[in-house]
């Protein structure tokens, strides 16, 4: 899908199609495409209206930073990651930016919560900008504000994990366990992001010189991203605290659980040489003919078996 974004009077709003126009706005209106999963038809409007081929999703998911920042005839190329969230689990998303002097173009396939926030604010007309480089500044601005909420809400759920594991008795630890590393693979996730942007925002601000309002916002977003970086290192150790005193306790009660099978092993061992002693088939044994040694066999049993359990009991191993 193909969205066009235009600027009046300061601010950001969509375009919308005519009423007997299939197909969207004209791309050459807008200050912002925005590319979402734009079908083989889309993608060749959009070529043809650049005059160049779109970077392959192969070619956005390189590392280097030469790939993934860069300037050629098109403008300033940027690709930067997003956090996307599927199936409960949270994905990094890499989507591609062209910035040039009269427009922003973006091409993304996932739809990423970031840019449906961007949409709603541009309905609501609270987008203030005034050129196609100050949006992109304000869009990274607003990545790392969720990110920040994300990592709010990774901060909720170590809260409750915590609580269940250190004060609640009986509590899931199996839970636990899988709820923390999740937990972990997000906040890996979230710094990954952070990390990426840090190095998108420090190129965006060697582009932007003659612009000193943007790069103020861009070392705003730097400072921004450096607080957040601690607060992800911190959840970091949160969370490896938090595993490490699961596994303690998994291991206490699995403890427990062997304590309890020594414990009985112990204690039946005497009885069960006494029982053995006179299963023997020896000829001459003395209990065999007494009329009193069936009973006596099972008193002295029952005596071999309280004694081990009074000494550990007064041992306090019990």
């Amino acid at each position: 899908m193909l969205r066009v974004f235009g600027i009046h009077n300061g601010r950001l709003a969509e375009q919308r199609a005519q009423e007997n126009d299939e197909q969207t706005p004209r791309l050459g209106e807008g200050a912002w495409i925005d590319a979402h999963e734009p079908s083989d038809e889309e993608r060749d409007r959009l070529e043809a209206f650049l005059r160049a081929e779109l970077p392959e999703s192969d070619d956005v998911e390189e590392i280097e930073a030469s790939a993934r920042y860069f300037i050629d005839h098109l403008g300033i190329h940027i690709h930067s990651l997003f956090l996307a969230q599927s199936e409960g689990r949270h994905q990094t998303v890499t989507t591609a930016f062209i910035l040039q002097p009269d427009r922003l173009i973006s091409i993304r396939d996932d739809d990423l919560a970031d840019f449906r926030l961007l949409r709603l604010r541009t309905r609501a007309g609270q987008i203030e900008v005034n050129t196609p480089a100050e949006l992109l500044v304000s869009l990274f601005d607003q990545k790392v504000e969720n990110l920040a909420d994300q990592l709010e809400d990774i901060h909720t759920d170590l809260e409750t994990v915590s609580y269940s594991v250190l004060e609640e008795e009986d509590s899931a630890l199996d839970d636990a366990i899988d709820q923390l590393a999740k937990t972990e693979d997000s906040n890996g996730k979230i710094r990954l992001c952070l990390m990426d942007t840090k190095r998108a925002v420090a190129y965006m601000m060697r582009q932007l010189r003659n612009a000193p309002d943007l790069q103020e916002q861009c070392r705003e977003i730097m400072r921004d991203i450096d607080t957040l970086m601690s607060h992800n290192t911190f959840l970091f150790d949160k969370i490896n605290f938090l595993m490490d005193s699961t596994q303690g306790f998994i291991n206490i009660k699995q403890n427990q659980i062997i304590k309890i099978f020594s414990i009985a092993a112990v204690v039946f061992l005497p009885p069960t040489m006494i029982a053995s002693i006179y299963g023997m088939n020896f000829q001459f044994m003395p209990e065999l003919a007494w009329e009193l040694g069936y009973p006596w066999a099972l008193l002295l049993m029952v005596l071999a078996g309280i004694a081990p359990y009074l000494y550990f009991k007064r041992k306090g191993w019990l």
